[in-house]
């Protein structure tokens, strides 16, 4: 099971591995560049945010991941 905090990790580090800020992965894969800050990733009442899966399938596409790639970036 993935936690709100994999998914986050592993999209990080998707960044990480190909040497782009969040705000530059999201960029290029055509989205609003602060969608992964990490102010957005909870709520203001405290509820976590989820990034959609239509923006994982977006990043993983232009970085040429394949989500099983983009799974084994949510385990340490």
């Amino acid at each position: 099971m993935f936690t709100h905090a994999d998914i986050w990790a592993a999209i990080d580090a998707l960044a990480s591995n190909n040497k782009l800020s969040t705000s530059g992965l999201a960029k290029k894969a055509g989205l609003d560049p602060t969608s992964f800050n990490k102010s957005k990733r909870m709520s203001p009442d405290g509820k976590p945010r989820w990034p959609s899966t239509e923006s994982i399938a977006k990043v993983l596409a232009v970085t040429e991941t394949q989500f099983t790639d983009f799974a084994r970036l949510t385990k340490k």
